[in-house]
């Protein structure tokens, strides 16, 4: 009895150095086992791992691809026209043991102090890179081969920190905000005066056009007049020539003729008076039958 008393301790005492000795890699992580602070083991593959109970600690890094969003910074392209540019980077933790000597840490506080450190890479590789260049490659399409150049020599620079960049990003690339102003303003005056430009064009066209068509009409009413004289002038020949040829062929009924017509213009609804001497030649043929 008492050899079971004093066995069941014992057996609880090294269930629990068991378990404690005992650790679970998550397949999202990489581990460090500190000895008195001093790496004896890495754990990078998930499963089961083992410790020494009681001394030996167990530091535990993020392995997954994370996120840094770096603040905006302003860079000065080869023509100086300076841009506020926004970017972020995606990196992961490949090398614990650099990554652990460079940051002296574990868990949240090792990557705030990486992504520190990582921030000053990534601006100082942005600004040397888009400093190269001029404004218009950045706002281009080139600016993915500008992005794989950060990139790449961010790459060397974190690797030091046990680090490597995944993919750096350009989110957003604009002007200052003063800047933006003066280019708006500059843009507004440009498009006004391409707008008179083109307002002076269409004005000296129409003037054109007015010009050619006032000719024109000139032209085409002269030709008009000019043809219409020449058939008056041919219609009256003939008409004369018919009066002719009529008086030829019996001069009484053609001077019979003219004085009807000659009454008939006189005489009418709203004008039937005349004022003429009682011998006029006028009315001969309302006097006599033969109008003589």
């Amino acid at each position: 009895m008492k050899r079971a008393s004093l066995l069941l301790p014992i057996l609880v005492v090294i269930g629990a150095l068991g378990m404690s000795s005992i650790f679970i890699v998550d397949e999202r992580e990489k581990a460090l086992v500190l000895r008195f602070g001093r790496v004896v083991d890495t754990k990078a593959e998930p499963g089961l791992a083992f410790k020494v109970p009681f001394i030996d600690q167990v530091a535990r890094y993020d392995s997954r691809i994370l996120s840094r969003d770096l603040d905006p910074i302003e860079v000065t392209p080869l023509d100086d026209r300076r841009l506020v540019v926004d970017a972020f980077a995606r990196y992961r933790i490949v090398d614990v043991n650099k990554f652990r000597e460079a940051t002296g840490a574990a868990g949240d506080q090792a990557i705030a102090v990486a992504g520190r450190r990582l921030d000053s890479i990534l601006r100082a590789e942005t600004r040397e890179i888009l400093g190269s260049v001029s404004s218009n490659d950045i706002l281009s399409s080139d600016r993915a081969a500008l992005m794989l150049r950060i990139r790449n020599g961010a790459i060397q620079e974190a690797t030091s920190l046990g680090l490597e960049v995944v993919d750096v990003r350009l989110k957003r690339t604009d002007l200052p905000r003063a800047n933006l102003d003066a280019t708006f303003g500059r843009m507004r005056a440009e498009r006004e005066r391409e707008a008179t430009d083109e307002r002076a064009r269409g004005q000296e066209a129409a003037q054109r056009i007015r010009a050619q068509a006032d000719r024109t009409v000139v032209e085409l009413v002269s030709d008009a007049n000019r043809e219409s004289e020449i058939i008056r002038g041919e219609a009256d020949a003939e008409r004369n020539a018919i009066f002719a040829e009529a008086f030829g062929a019996d001069e009484e009924f053609f001077e019979f003729y003219r004085s009807l017509t000659a009454y008939q213009r006189s005489i009418k609804g709203d004008n039937s008076t005349l004022v003429l001497s009682p011998d006029s030649e006028f009315f001969n043929y309302l006097r006599s039958d033969t109008g003589r």
